[in-house]
């Protein structure tokens, strides 16, 4: 990471003083790769994390996987999720292993307390185990499994990036990226498996691409206008209740994709037509370069900056209007309170897209 990359995109003030800061980079662009706006280095490399789970179902839908197990948009929409690990979560994970034919106990993506704050309440008061399905990633490690019966290859080993389903995946996000797989970095992911990183601009054209498909091959145009109408059709199952990126795909009606990722990164699809009659789809890739200073035990974990600064880009390209961006107020521009509830500052997003001239 390179500290010239990043640019203030959040602050926080206290007494009328900017007591501190959040710097992050954002890249927007249109299917075709070009780069319509931007804040610090467009070109900065970093992971998207989980913000690849459109990507990393695509193979599936595309190869017949998702209709050969006869799976439901609801259920797709799950395997993209980053999920809140809430009962009606932990149900839908139990509901693909059952038609797939896996179980809970093939899932290397390990255990963490839900998201959902009430149901990790609930589970300690309760002692009730943590297990792979209450894991954020499960759903994503069910379509892999899926994938990888689908295919005939082996469940155990999954999660290597040798397993043909990792393989597939590797292709088919380079190919909406713009790049080559070798130019893709392997890291592993917090669940254990790989997770890419790219220049923001190569990620922002994926997820233009998944915005707009045109162009793309038809049986892959036609899974990704399936991975993204079941992401925005149910927005409660990519995410959770209260959260970031079920709010704003609920909120937008479907026309704004969003997909968080760890450490501060965000994928942003844009339809077409949702800054005006004839305006194209467009991509934004957002990364605060803090990792946004959260913890594992923080619930949600951090996202005081990257939900800030999301909705200041969304709010500069046009792509929501004044009523959804108050109906989104809570993670915007907010105040600052101590110990006695008295507000001694804001919270607030300072960034400003730059345009080509």
């Amino acid at each position: 990471m390179k500290a010239d990359w990043y640019e203030p995109v959040v602050e926080v003030t206290r007494g009328g003083v900017v007591e501190s800061v959040h710097y992050g980079a954002v890249a927007v662009t249109d299917r075709l790769g070009r780069l319509l706006a931007w804040c610090g280095d467009p070109q900065a490399l970093t992971f998207l994390r989980s913000s690849a789970k459109p990507f990393q179902a695509l193979p599936f839908v595309e190869g017949g996987g998702m209709d050969s197990f006869g799976l439901s948009p609801r259920q797709l929409a799950f395997i993209c999720a980053s999920h809140a690990g809430t009962d009606a979560h932990k149900a839908m994970a139990e509901s693909i292993q059952a038609q797939v034919g896996v179980r809970e106990a093939d899932l290397l993506c390990g255990t963490h307390a839900p998201y959902d704050a009430a149901t990790t309440a609930r589970m300690r008061q309760n002692n009730e185990p943590l297990t792979p399905n209450r894991h954020n990633c499960s759903g994503k490690h069910s379509g892999m499994l899926a994938q990888a019966r689908f295919l005939g290859a082996p469940l155990g080993t999954y999660i290597d990036p040798n397993h043909p389903v990792q393989s597939r995946i590797l292709e088919a996000f380079s190919a909406m990226c713009g790049i080559a797989p070798e130019q893709v970095q392997l890291g592993i992911d917090g669940c254990s498996v790989p997770t890419f990183a790219v220049p923001l601009a190569a990620a922002a054209t994926g997820y233009a691409r998944l915005a707009d498909p045109s162009g793309l091959a038809p049986e892959r145009e036609r899974a990704v206008r399936r991975i993204v109408d079941a992401m925005t059709s149910n927005p409660d199952m990519v995410d959770g209740p209260g959260r970031f990126d079920t709010s704003l795909m609920q909120v937008s009606g479907g026309a704004i994709l969003s997909k968080g990722g760890a450490e501060g990164y965000r994928g942003l699809a844009i339809r077409p037509g949702t800054l005006g009659p004839g305006s194209p789809g467009l991509g934004v890739a957002i990364k605060i370069a803090d990792g946004e200073v959260g913890k594992l035990t923080d619930n949600p974990p951090g996202q005081r900056a990257g939900r800030r600064a999301a909705l200041a880009v969304l709010a500069q390209l046009g792509a929501l209007v004044p009523d959804q961006l108050d109906a989104l107020a809570e993670y915007g521009t907010q105040p600052v309170t101590n110990f006695r509830k008295l507000i001694v500052g804001e919270m607030r997003a300072c960034l400003t897209l730059r345009r080509p001239h």
